[in-house]
Parts: C-alpha cells; structure tokens; sequence
C-alpha cells in the first residue's frame, strides 16, 4: 500500500489522500535533518527564541483555520479544538523563552590548579511519533523543546490526523526556521518506530502513544543505547472522597473524563466516589452527562463528538457489555447509546461497579464512566494504585489533611487536587510504572534533549 486516506470520522467521507513517504526518502530526510543539525546548534540562543516566536505568531494567526483542520480530521468539537491550538502554542511560547535559560555552572574545584565547568549541549536529531487525539498539542510540545535545545527533529504524525502536523511544519518554515531542521515523514507507526530507532544519525526517540508499542521501541532503542522519552498508557482514577464539594466533582469530573470523547490519556477511566456521597454524585452526574449534546465537531452546540474508527467504537461497546455481564447499571440503554451510528456514541454513566469488569483495568478511550462505591479512604487509595499505569489521577475533597494523604499516596506523574484539567505547558507531564518515563512541559521538558558535558581544565602554569 502506497497510499492512505484521511477521514472525517464524523461523516465518514475522505478528505484527503496522501502518499507514504518511501523509506529511501525517510533515511534522505534524517540524513538532511542531521546535517541541518551542525549549523542549527550554532545559532545563538536568542536567534532560535526569536525564530519560535514567530513561529508562535504565524500558528496564532492561523488559529481558527489549524482549529478546523483538527476538527475535520479528528472529530474533536471545534471549541475543544480551539483550547487545544492555544495549548499547543503554549508549548511553542514556553520553550522560545527557555532556549535562553539553558544554563551551564561552575564547580568549586579540590585543587588551586583547576577550573571545572559544565555546559549543555543538544543530544542531536530527534526522531518523534504523535498520536491522533491530539495532533497540535502532542507535536508542539516535542518540536518546540527539541529546537530550542538546539536539535533538528523529524516528525511521524499518526496517519488518521496527519494534517494538522503538516500544516504546522509549515508554518514554522515560514517562521524562517530552516526546511530540514523541522521536518515530517508520512509512514506506519511500525516503519517509522524501526528507523529512528535503527538509524545511526538519530540519537533521541520521543513517542507518546500505548504502552505495548512504547516498549518495543524501548526495545528497539536499547540496541544502540537511544536517548528516549516516552509518554504512555494511563488509566486514569479518580476519587471523590465524603468531604468533597460534589456540584464541583461532578463539573469537573466531565471535564476530564468527556474531553474529546473520552479519547485521551488522561481522561478519568475509574470513578471511585465514597459511599456516604454516591448517590448524590451518581444523580447530578447523570443528569450532566445525559445533557452534553453529541454530534459533528463543527456543530457549535456539540460537546462530544464521534470516536476515531469504527475499531475505536467496537472497543467501547465491548467495555459496556462486559460491565453489563458482570452486575453494571447502565444511565441509558444499549440502543439509546448507538442510536446516532456511524462512530457516535452518547456518553453514560455506570452505576454497581466492581473491579471484574474490564472498564476498571483497560483503558477505554470512550464516553464511558463507571462508578465504583468504597467506604475507607484507603481501600481507594489501594484500588487507584492496583494497575501497572501511572500516568494522571484525580481526586476531591476540602480537607487540606485528607488531601496531602491522598496526594503522597497516589502513585502517579501528574495528580489533579480538585482539579480535571492540571495540563499546562509551564507544568512537566508524564508517568511512572509502565506510563513511561521523561517529562514533557515545563522547565523539565527541555531537559530530554540536552547531553551535560564536564570540561575539567588544568590552570597550573610553569
């Protein structure tokens, strides 16, 4: 196959057709992008940041068309798209000012003779693999730390929502960034994973997407010691504990959970609400999610819209009828649920949860919440941490003491304290355990892409 087409998931039509790019010309453009690398890490500091922020202009002028083009491709209702190209610019921002703090040091010496310093230096070419759900913030956030580091980078967008990378490739070659030091490659996850992984000239891999395709790349990398990040699989808890403020659990609980369509790595997989409180929790969060309104991502009024695929689809439903088998209450029937077709399906919530079902150990990635009763806060705690993922986890309550119990306990990269929306640029993003390891954002993000180099220099002179 030579060719793949990008769908409107809401309509199911084609909007483009693209060609693979051939091997040959993946190892031509890390070859270019390496030799764009010895003259890009010589451009001072202050040129890069100038370059990014002009970069940042051109992608803030071109907000509501990038906006749209997300929408098209991915589903994500076009408000949502909005929030995510003022996130994704946010990167480009954040890193433009940090290309000037990338500091060196002095170290006190043991000896009268001796100068010891320490300098950054960029690791290299980058070679980063994005998902579909979230194709402008996802990238920026590899691209713009990459150059402000002073590496050159290529870019695998995922084929479903290639269009929104392509575009802003673009744009920062018209920023005046140069052509091979940003760059983009049209290919399958597999044969991208296994060139840069393979490839000589590129000395770091970024990959954010599942766990079983992180590891093989780790895999892959080891073979020449790659430099790697990886932002992976979650599986997202979220506890609402008796003192907690439940009409600001509920807001904010699909806020993270119903974030386009479920589909995101963060989203609230597992809703553990305590026992004294459930069913108040249960029936405003019920009555909210049943109104969100679902349908094309360009209907202003619409607050979910499609799944990715049709394999997106089947998932979910497989998730609602095994929770069905094994004792869940379903907020909306089956039919009820499909009644849109195509790759629509209205959100709901599940009520008589327990951990047999398959929604409380696999992500997902849909409409769904389940709710699950416990009545000791630690007995939350240890089903929050009973999974092999560590990425994101969530938790309410208003006593400060229960909070920073909770807080220390949960095993997780990024922790959300009555709060469903903690991503920020200026905040490092990533997990533990089997989520990944390395930070995305803030000022630990840029630190993936520096290699620290100790010079000692002898000062004793005859």
């Amino acid at each position: 196959m030579t060719k793949f087409d990008v769908i409107n998931p809401s309509t199911g039509e084609v909007i483009k057709t693209y060609a693979f790019t051939e091997e040959a010309e993946i190892h031509h453009k890390i070859e270019r992008a390496y030799e764009a690398y010895l003259s890009w890490r010589e451009v001072d500091a202050h040129e890069r940041s100038r370059l990014l922020w002009q970069w940042s202009a051109l992608i803030k002028e071109n907000r509501d068309a990038l906006a749209e083009l997300i929408t098209l491709e991915g589903g994500k209702p076009y408000q949502e798209a909005l929030g995510e190209v003022d996130y994704a610019v946010g990167y480009v921002d954040w890193y433009a000012e940090e290309a000037k703090r990338i500091y060196g040091r002095t170290i006190p010496a043991n000896s009268p003779d001796k100068k010891l310093l320490v300098d950054q230096f960029p690791v290299g070419v980058v070679g980063a693999i994005t998902p579909w759900n979230f194709p402008a913030a996802m990238i920026t956030r590899k691209m713009a730390p990459a150059l402000a580091a002073g590496c050159t980078i290529v870019c695998k967008p995922a084929t479903q929502t290639p269009m929104t990378t392509i575009r802003l490739v673009e744009l920062a070659h018209e920023a005046g960034i140069p052509e091979d030091a940003i760059s983009y490659i049209l290919a399958s996850g597999k044969t991208a994973g296994k060139i840069f992984t393979e490839h000589e000239l590129i000395h770091k891999v970024t990959f954010t997407g599942s766990t079983p395709v992180g590891k093989k790349l780790i895999e892959q990398s080891a073979a020449s010691v790659k430099n790697v990040t990886m932002e992976l699989g979650g599986l997202a808890p979220l506890i609402v504990h008796k003192d907690a403020d439940i009409e600001h659990a509920v807001e904010q609980t699909i806020k993270t959970k119903f974030r386009n369509a479920g589909q995101t790595c963060i989203c609230a997989n597992r809703i553990y609400v305590h026992e004294d409180i459930a069913e108040a929790y249960e029936k405003q969060l019920i009555e909210q999610v049943h109104a969100l309104k679902v349908g094309d991502g360009m209907d202003k009024d619409v607050k979910i819209g499609p799944l990715i695929n049709q394999k997106g689809v089947d998932k979910v439903l497989n998730h609602i009828q095994d929770a069905v088998e094994h004792g869940g209450q379903l907020s909306r029937e089956l039919d009820d649920i499909q009644e849109l077709g195509g790759n629509f399906l209205k959100p709901v919530v599940i009520t008589n949860v327990n951990h047999d079902m398959k929604c409380m150990h696999e992500e997902t990635f849909g409409p769904v919440a389940p709710v699950m009763r416990y009545s000791d806060i630690d007995e939350a705690i240890h089903l929050a941490n009973d999974t092999e993922f560590g990425l994101a986890s969530y938790f309410f309550t208003n006593d400060y003491r229960t909070g920073l119990y909770i807080y220390n306990n949960l095993h997780y990269g990024v922790v959300g304290w009555n709060d469903g929306a903690p991503s920020a640029p200026h905040a490092p993003f990533g997990g533990v355990k089997e989520s990944g390891y390395g930070r995305e954002g803030g000022i630990e993000g840029i630190e993936p892409y520096l290699e620290t180099k100790y010079l000692s220099i002898g000062t004793k002179t005859e």
